[in-house]
């Protein structure tokens, strides 16, 4: 049997809220140790439904870098701590990492027709229910963040008519290097669009609305990256700071022999 029909039908029966909780201080770990921060724009944070008569979420992005999958965890952590929060994910990964199917994660594969029917009928079973968030890369591949138009896949647009009650929020995702060692990871939401407006538009227009609304909201966060300011953003998580290694060593003792304060770090340097 191969490893693709071995992978679990059913994403909600599959899905472990302990190893989803667990991952998530993993990857907090992995990031603080790998990157300089994760920042998210003081305009950007998700907009909050009515959970009183509000449905499913789901949360459509850009996919610039490995470290999506990485992100995407730790802000349905901070954000939707509440919800059960699933994606799909390439079958053919899923069949090597299969912790993911653990943490909602369900295998799609859309050169295939037969693929993109599986990718429809796992997602009306995660969105049957409020409470639920689905978390999709909706380009469908790697791309660059500056790439225009972001040709998202179409299916991300179908899920309206499985979810009528929905909410379909955009969000933007970028990587920058500013001051020092590790990278900035950026992100943003944009405003949300409930299923059934993009049901009221004629169906080849629903695709182009999303990702008219990702491409805005892209558009916008590439200006706060591009200010390299950190004020313009909140700082969701910190990574270590500095160089590390021989050179931060030297700093330190040159510090301490001459009675000042180390700040690692390239902006501040040595503080007195």
């Amino acid at each position: 049997m191969s490893g693709r029909a071995a992978l679990p039908p059913d994403p909600v029966a599959a899905r472990s809220p302990l190893i989803w909780r667990f991952m998530g201080v993993y990857f907090a770990r992995y990031v603080r140790r790998h990157l300089n921060a994760v920042r998210l724009a003081q305009w950007g944070r998700p907009p909050a439904p009515d959970r009183a008569v509000a449905g499913p979420v789901v949360v459509y992005s850009n996919h610039p870098a490995w470290w999506d999958a990485a992100l995407i965890i730790l802000l349905a952590q901070r954000f939707f701590p509440d919800d059960e929060s699933y994606a799909p994910f390439d079958a053919a990964m899923l069949a090597r990492y299969r912790i993911f199917a653990r943490m909602g994660a369900f295998g799609v594969d859309l050169e295939s027709p037969r693929g993109a029917a599986a990718f429809l009928a796992a997602s009306r079973k995660v969105l049957e229910r409020p409470g639920r968030v689905m978390w999709i890369t909706a380009q469908g591949r790697f791309s660059d963040v500056r790439e225009r138009p972001l040709a998202l896949r179409p299916g991300v647009a179908r899920l309206a008519e499985l979810a009528p009650e929905a909410l379909f929020v955009p969000l933007a995702l970028d990587y920058a290097f500013w001051e020092e060692r590790g990278a900035e990871a950026c992100a943003a939401f944009g405003p949300g669009i409930p299923a059934r407006d993009l049901l009221a538009l004629p169906r080849p227009d629903r695709l182009a609305r999303l990702e008219a609304d990702l491409t805005a909201t892209l558009d916008r966060l590439a200006l706060d990256v591009r200010s390299r300011d950190p004020a313009r953003f909140a700082s969701l998580l910190d990574g270590r700071r500095g160089v590390g290694g021989v050179y931060e060593a030297w700093h330190r003792v040159s510090a301490a022999l001459t009675g000042r304060r180390f700040v690692a770090g390239h902006r501040e340097g040595r503080a007195p």
